[in-house]
C-alpha cells in the first residue's frame, strides 16, 4: 500500500498513523507539509517528506469574504505542484490522508485521480448555535454572518472530492451539512493511556517557581494553548478570587501562552491575560497562582498526574486533547456544560459539569472536590475508565483508523 499524508503542520493529527504505516513492510509512506523538519527529528523514520513552497499572501484588494479562500487556493495550488512533482518521480498513492482546513485538499483528486482521498473533518463554521454566537449573539453583524458562510468553501470543495472523511467527535461531525455527514466516520485521534496514567503519591518540583508540590496538596490546573476567551480564561480569571476564598491553601497552575489561537485579537498593546487578570489582581494571593507559560508534553502529563482538579472551559468548539489527557491521568475534570464536553463527561459520574459563564459554580465545584473525604475518587476512577474504554490510542482509536484506511484501500463502500 502506498499512502500520502498531507498536513500543513506535518504530521499534525496523523503522527501515530504515519508511524504505524511506516513500520509495515508492505507500505510506502510519503508526507507533504509546510516547512517540515527531517522526519527522524519528529520520531517518524522511513518516511519521505516533501515541503511545498510558501504561499503568497492574498491581495489586499481581494474582497474580505474571500481573502482566506484566496490563501487556501494558493496553498492548494502549491501542494498540487508538489504532488505533480512526486507523481513524475514515480510515486502515486493508493490512499491520501489530508487535513483540508487550510486548502491542501482542494486539488489532490485532480493530481491523483485514481487515489482514495480521506479528509480530516475538524470543524465546520457556522454563525448559528456554535462558537461565533456563543457569547455575543446580539452583536454579530450580517456582514460577519455572510463571511462565515463563505469560509466553508474550502471545506466543501475538498470534502466533495473526498471518498471518505474522519471526525474526532460526534458533535464535530454534527456541524457539517446533513448531505455530507454520511461520508464522515467518527474516530478520535486517541490518548496514550499507558503513558498518561495515574501515579500514587506523586510529587513534582516546579523549577521555575522553586516549589515542590505533592498530590496531597490542593492543586488546581488550567491548560490552554493560549489564555483566551475561546477556552474560557476570562471566566476562570473571575473564579480565581472565589476559589482562593474557599480554598486558601490551593495552588493554581495555569499553562498557556499570551497569544491568540482562536477568535478576535485583544486591544492593541495588551494580552487577554493582562485584560482579564487586572480586575482581580488586588483580590488574589499571587504567591499561590503560577503562570507556567508553554510546557513540554512530558511536563504537562506530570501536572495532570499531580493535579486534584482540572478546570476545562470551552466555547462550542474543537475538543482539546488536554481534557481527555487529564481524565486519563486520573484527574477530576470540572468542565463547562458545552456540547463537546458533554459528549465525554456525564455530570457526577466521570466529572463535574458547570455553567461556562458561572465563576461561582466553578469555585463551588473545586471546593466540593477538595472537601470530599477522598476527593471524589470514584469519579476519578470512572474518568480514567472512560478514556481507556473509548479513547485509548493503542487499543481503540489507532486500530479503528488503520481498519478504516485498509477498508478504503480494499474498495469497501460506506453508508
Amino acid at each position: 500500500m502506498k499512502i500520502l499524508f498531507i498536513h500543513q503542520n506535518f504530521p499534525g493529527q496523523y503522527r501515530h498513523l504515519i508511524k504505524y504505516f511506516s513500520m509495515q513492510p508492505d507500505c510506502e509512506v510519503v508526507g507533504i507539509g509546510s516547512g517540515v523538519n527531517i522526519p527522524v527529528s519528529q520520531g517518524i523514520p522511513n518516511v519521505r517528506i516533501h515541503n511545498y513552497d510558501p504561499i503568497v499572501p492574498p491581495h489586499h484588494k481581494t474582497h474580505h469574504y474571500i481573502r482566506g479562500f484566496e490563501a487556501h487556493v494558493r496553498r492548494g495550488q502549491s501542494v498540487a505542484r508538489k504532488a505533480l512533482e512526486i507523481k513524475k518521480n514515480g510515486f502515486e498513492p493508493d490512499i491520501v490522508c489530508v487535513h483540508p482546513g487550510w486548502g491542501e485538499g482542494l486539488y489532490i483528486k485532480d493530481i491523483f485521480q485514481n487515489s482514495k482521498i480521506i479528509s480530516f473533518c475538524e470543524f465546520y463554521y457556522s454563525a448559528y448555535n456554535s462558537d461565533l454566537d456563543f457569547e455575543n449573539s446580539q452583536n454579530i453583524s450580517i456582514d460577519k454572518k455572510l463571511s462565515i458562510r463563505t469560509r466553508n468553501a474550502t471545506l466543501l470543495i475538498s470534502i466533495m472530492a473526498s471518498d471518505l472523511c474522519m471526525s474526532p467527535t460526534y458533535w464535530q461531525k454534527s456541524l457539517y451539512p446533513k448531505e455530507i455527514q454520511n461520508k464522515i466516520s467518527v474516530i478520535h485521534d486517541g490518548i496514550d493511556t499507558n503513558t498518561i496514567r495515574p501515579i500514587e503519591n506523586f510529587e513534582y518540583y516546579l523549577e521555575s517557581q522553586k516549589l515542590l508540590l505533592k498530590q496531597s496538596d490542593e492543586i488546581v490546573t488550567f491548560v490552554s494553548r493560549n489564555l483566551e476567551p475561546y477556552r474560557g480564561f476570562h471566566v476562570f480569571a473571575k473564579a480565581l478570587p472565589l476559589i482562593q476564598n474557599l480554598r486558601p491553601n490551593a495552588h493554581i497552575l495555569i499553562v498557556g501562552e499570551n497569544g491568540v489561537s482562536y477568535g478576535a485579537q485583544p486591544s492593541k498593546g495588551t494580552t487577554y491575560r493582562e485584560l482579564f487578570m487586572q480586575p482581580v489582581l488586588d483580590q488574589l494571593d499571587m504567591s499561590k497562582i503560577h503562570f507556567l507559560g508553554r510546557v513540554s508534553r512530558e511536563s504537562l502529563t506530570k501536572l495532570f498526574q499531580l493535579s486534584g482538579v482540572h478546570v476545562y472551559l470551552t466555547y462550542p468548539f474543537v475538543l482539546s486533547w488536554s481534557m481527555l489527557e487529564a481524565m486519563s491521568a486520573g484527574c477530576l475534570v470540572v468542565g463547562s456544560n458545552t456540547p463537546p464536553v458533554e459528549e465525554v463527561i456525564e455530570h457526577g459520574e466521570n466529572g463535574l459539569l458547570v455553567d461556562f459563564f458561572s465563576p461561582e459554580e466553578i469555585a463551588q465545584s473545586v471546593n466540593k472536590v477538595f472537601s470530599h473525604p477522598d476527593r471524589m475518587q470514584r469519579i476519578k476512577n470512572n474518568a480514567r475508565q472512560t478514556i481507556v474504554e473509548k479513547y485509548d490510542l493503542h487499543s481503540v482509536c489507532l486500530p479503528q483508523q488503520v481498519q478504516l484506511i485498509q477498508r478504503v484501500y480494499h474498495g469497501e463502500t460506506f453508508r
